[in-house]
């Protein structure tokens, strides 16, 4: 098929789904009528090196020799079995071959090397996992088997989701990363470049467009990007994602486009087109948005484009178009059914909001565009965008990669589904903020959410506030909770080595965190060590926050990662392992009788958090008054409707008996005759799909012209048993 545009991701991100950013330009291309084709390379070069073929090559390409771990020796004594196995689990893996559960099962099916050793500690998780979960789990450690042996004896840059991370991160100079591209090429190279030969002869693009979203793909961009440069130099090559966008803001070396021929930030849509009208002209000197170009000798800067960016409303719906959607691995490493998420099943990805609408934090890149400039979507065109995304990939499982997404869209948007009857699942990133009631988590929960994940960070309150979180402990706990109760499992980020946190509040944090998951109110968690960037508060102001730059100089490569001296001189590295360690065993839900300092071969302080602390902020009134604004949803269906007369010291009046059946269980709640047929009329008006809710004011006043006492029959028991079952105020 031939194109002028190819777009790819270079190896490797994920197993399980494709990172959206190439359907998202393919997507946007689309409304421009401009023909493109995308790829994945990464999970291309997983399926060749994970096969047949590809383990027998792998082993006779092995170098074995007496320094070899005893791992790596077991393993290759077992090739013929791991060859044998390796096709019938990927397809497992990609869900074309459950009935292989059963074999993998029984554990004498797979050959096990040291991955499996931990099965030991897992074995009691295994009683609450189904039969393909956990064949799923064991075939995840027979592929951890085997990519430790491919790095310990053929390429010791590997890694599932990354491929030589290590000369992407803080790489401040060009030299390492352009010494390792002078070598020859390395087994995994091999097949990459393999694979995007047969490609580019096939496309024959004019244009080859290069997503690099993280330090693990940038390696292979430029391996990729120096084969076309060296055999087809008549195409142009471009560079965008989330690395360059954050890494590549000040790029001075020239040996850089030695690879590619523009580098582009940001937002890719409008730069993209600007550059494919610039290669069809061939004209030197059009116009560019946001665009390295060498000239002369120099890298320079060009945006001297006079056109606004497109608005969120006309980039269009991603397009998946070309991946190989039913070839992706599910795998499940940790038990854990929330952290399992990031690897197994395949997820649509879609944005409710470009940016950040709180865009406060200190540690986060907030002067960045992706972040600083907040333009939410419309509910009605996301779910057309859903909608369109089911019918073209087949899956209705969506992620929102939001940085936090807005409580009122997310809202929004569980209305606009339960009204289209749609039947998704998905699952976002937030803010734990207040915003978040019981009902308003009960609703997403309703409309498909089945998980969020946020960041708590440092739990303690005296760096929340440092870090301009805009939240509490006890908040927290609270939102969790609320999520938790509706169905919805939480994941959270957190956070240590803060500039200024001490080790008491690093310590106060873990029994913070101890605590959470022992309420039962975190389902899952990740511990990292705070990092500095360029683009930050900290990073632009450190004399603020108490630490200080190594140097000042700005390197000619990447800069984003920011060397730093924190003037407490605490080893915060120390605490890594503990924390990782303790937060493991708190997600399968073991270990809270634990003593912090069993977690720890060094002397820690005791903590000074009282052990009832979160107990305490789950206690608390959580209950809000309604606001006269207050919109008020039904949930549930029609009732069924009977009257009856009720008699009581010679005295009888006429009741109604409303029954409801929602999809686990009928109820019935009786009122007198005239509350009952208001009420029924009420629930007719603010079923959830009606397009116009009514607010709490409005309901009020009109009871009130029919009725008596509004309060009384508000809080009344057949109205509190409705709003146990879906009667919500919003």
């Amino acid at each position: 098929m031939k194109s002028n545009i190819f777009i790819i991701t270079p190896p490797f991100t994920q197993l399980n789904t494709p990172y959206p950013a190439t359907a998202y330009i393919k997507g946007f291309l689309n409304t421009l009528r401009i023909g493109s084709v995308q790829a994945d390379l990464g999970i291309e070069v997983i399926l060749a090196l994970f096969s047949k073929k590809g383990m027998s090559d792998l082993f006779e390409n092995a170098i074995i020799d007496s320094a070899v771990s005893d791992n790596s020796k077991r393993i290759f004594a077992l090739q013929e079995e791991y060859i044998k196995t390796i096709d019938a689990v990927i397809q497992f893996l990609q869900g074309k071959n459950p009935t292989l559960a059963l074999q993998i099962c029984q554990e004498d099916y797979l050959p096990e090397a040291s991955r499996f050793a931990q099965l030991e500690e897992l074995d009691w998780a295994f009683g609450s996992m189904g039969t393909q979960d956990k064949a799923k789990h064991l075939a995840t450690l027979y592929l951890e088997d085997i990519s430790d042996f491919i790095v310990e004896c053929i390429d010791e840059n590997f890694g599932f989701s990354r491929y030589a991370e290590r000369l992407g991160r803080s790489a401040n100079s060009f030299d390492e990363l352009y010494e390792s591209l002078q070598q020859p090429l390395t087994y995994v190279d091999e097949i990459l470049i393999a694979i995007l030969k047969e490609r580019i002869e096939t496309i024959e693009p004019t244009l080859f467009l290069i997503s690099v979203p993280f330090p693990g793909n940038l390696y292979s961009a430029f391996r990729s990007a120096q084969w076309v440069k060296q055999n087809h130099p008549e195409i142009k090559i471009t560079m965008g994602g989330g690395f360059p966008n954050t890494e590549l803001r000040s790029l001075s070396d020239a040996r850089v486009f030695e690879f590619f021929d523009f580098i582009t930030l940001d937002d890719g849509e409008l730069p993209v087109e600007l550059l494919i009208e610039a290669v069809a002209s061939g004209e030197a000197d059009m116009p560019l948005k946001r665009t390295f170009v060498l000239e002369e000798g120099k890298v320079v800067y060009k945006n001297n484009s006079a056109r606004s960016d497109y608005r969120q409303s006309q980039v269009g719906t991603p397009d998946y178009t070309d991946l190989f959607l039913d070839k992706y691995i599910s795998v499940i490493e940790i038990v854990n059914p929330m952290h399992r998420m990031w690897s197994d099943g395949r997820w649509n990805k879609l944005t409710m909001a470009h940016g950040c609408y709180w865009g406060k934090c200190t540690f986060c890149d907030i002067s960045l565009d992706y972040v600083k400039i907040y333009e939410p979507i419309a509910a009605n065109l996301l779910c057309d965008r859903m909608e369109e995304m089911m019918e073209k990939t087949g899956q209705n499982g969506f992620h929102y990669v939001d940085e936090a997404a807005p409580p009122a869209l997310m809202r929004a948007l569980a209305l606009e589904i339960i009204r289209r009857k749609l039947s998704v699942t998905w699952w976002t990133n937030i803010r734990f903020e207040k915003s978040f009631s019981k009902d308003l988590c009960v609703l997403l929960k309703a409309s498909g959410c089945i998980a969020v994940s946020g960041g708590l960070e440092v739990a303690s309150d005296r760096l929340l506030k440092l870090i301009d979180k805009g939240v509490t402990v006890e908040q927290v706990a609270r939102v969790t909770s609320n999520f938790t109760e509706a169905g919805i499992m939480v994941h959270t980020y957190l956070m240590y080595g803060y500039p200024t946190q001490t080790v008491q509040e690093t310590v106060d944090s873990l029994e913070m965190v101890r605590q959470l998951f022992e309420a039962g109110i975190l389902q899952s968690g990740f511990w990292h060590q705070f990092a500095m960037t360029a683009h930050s508060p900290i990073g632009m102001h450190p004399e603020k926050f108490g630490v200080e730059k190594e140097t000042e100089i700005i390197g000619t490569f990447a800069n984003n990662d920011v060397n730093f001296i924190d003037k407490t001189g605490i080893d915060h590295d120390k605490f890594s392992f503990g924390l990782k360690k303790s937060l493991f065993n708190f997600m399968h839900g073991i270990c809270f009788d634990y003593e912090l300092q069993d977690w720890f071969d060094f002397k820690i302080p005791k903590t000074k958090i009282p052990h009832d602390f979160i107990e305490n902020a789950l206690n608390e009134d959580n209950n809000f008054n309604t606001k006269p604004n207050a919109k008020i949803v039904w949930l549930g269906g029609k009732p069924e409707i009977s009257s009856f007369t009720k008699s009581k010291k010679g005295n009888s009046w006429e009741m109604m008996s409303l029954t409801f059946h929602d999809k686990k269980e009928a109820f019935t709640i009786q009122t007198n005759k005239n509350e009952g047929e208001w009420l029924v009329a009420l629930l007719h008006k603010i079923s959830v799909y009606n397009d116009k809710q009514l607010t709490f004011q409005q309901i009020k006043t009109e009871f009130e012209l029919d009725l008596e006492d509004f309060e009384l029959f508000w809080f009344s028991k057949p109205i509190l048993t409705l709003k146990e079952y879906g009667l919500l105020q919003l």
